[in-house]
């Protein structure tokens, strides 16, 4: 059996990913699952999709806890713990990671010492397409290391994708095949390994918790500023940058903003908590004068220290 995990943000098309890689086992008759798991179902939040397949009946259900091989989308999700992409890795696992670096340069700055590849993927042209070139990328990239054809990948591409316009379709289709390309030196270099439980047979360690009487628990319940102990920036892929010499001060932004991220400065300009923005960008979309623009994070790895706020109260 082959056990496939996806990491990446919402938005980079993980799931899609995950569907494209199981319907090309499929096509070259193997039994499949493929399903997404989500976190905070927003723009930047970590998400991962699994995908398992083999010739025979697929038994095993659940989370995979020893994956043949991970694809991660989004480099930086490595040094965020939440994400779990390290988690329950087995010795053979293969990480496959999308990185400017190379290999080397990832192990070294990682600390790390086992089997990782890297594929280079472009930049979407459309930051809010629905279906981003990179979840091709991943799927093809993924079927090259376990040995699937590309005829297959691109069948899958085009029942997974049909809705996408044919100028789309032929983007995703020629990132598919350079990705397929790349990863032509690794051509089934993940190999199966047998059907094992998917839940560990350890008991787990309950803590049972004493009842609290509605006058205690309630107010922590509805307590406020608890979420600024949460530092959720490096949940974005992209972050909105405010252009003051066009901004209105309408307040909008502000009003608008989920997350309370967006306050005011001095001379009433609004400005943004980079620490807590989690880039869903609806103060974008609800700027009238289009004064707010998407700014790619800058860096491999994210840095949030880099403009907590544009806020200047001197």
């Amino acid at each position: 059996m082959f056990r496939i995990r996806f990491h990446g943000r919402g938005g980079q098309g993980m799931k899609t990913a995950s569907r494209i890689l199981g319907s090309a086992f499929f096509l070259e008759g193997y039994e499949t699952q493929d399903a997404p798991r989500y976190g905070a179902e927003r723009r930047g939040a970590p998400m991962f999709a699994y995908v398992r397949a083999a010739k025979t009946t697929i038994f095993e259900r659940g989370i995979i806890l020893r994956p043949d091989l991970v694809v991660v989308a989004d480099e930086s999700l490595l040094l965020l713990q939440s994400a779990g992409v390290l988690a329950d890795l087995a010795e053979h696992s293969l990480l496959l990671i999308s990185s400017s670096h190379s290999p080397e340069e990832l192990q070294k700055k990682l600390g790390m010492v086992r089997p990782l590849l890297t594929l280079s993927m472009p930049v979407p042209k459309d930051i809010f397409t629905s279906h981003p070139p990179q979840s091709s990328a991943c799927a093809a990239a993924a079927a090259q290391l376990l040995g699937l054809s590309l005829q297959s990948v691109r069948q899958a591409l085009h029942m997974e994708l049909s809705g996408l316009s044919d100028e789309k379709m032929a983007e995703n289709e020629e990132t598919a095949n350079s990705a397929f390309l790349q990863m032509e030196p690794h051509r089934g270099r993940v190999g199966e390994q047998p059907e094992t439980g998917s839940v560990s047979e350890d008991r787990p360690s309950w803590i049972i918790l004493p009842f609290e009487d509605a006058r205690i628990s309630s107010p922590a319940i509805h307590g406020e500023a608890t979420s600024l102990l949460m530092d959720t920036g490096s949940w974005r892929s992209l972050k909105p940058f405010i252009h003051k010499e066009q901004c209105s001060r309408c307040d909008l932004c502000h009003t608008y903003c989920p997350e309370g991220a967006i306050s005011f400065d001095n001379d009433g300009y609004p400005c943004i908590d980079y620490k807590h923005c989690k880039g869903c960008l609806i103060c974008l979309v609800q700027c009238p004068l289009h004064a707010i623009e998407a700014v790619q994070e800058d860096g491999s790895f994210h840095n949030n220290k880099q403009g907590d706020d544009q806020c200047d109260n001197s």
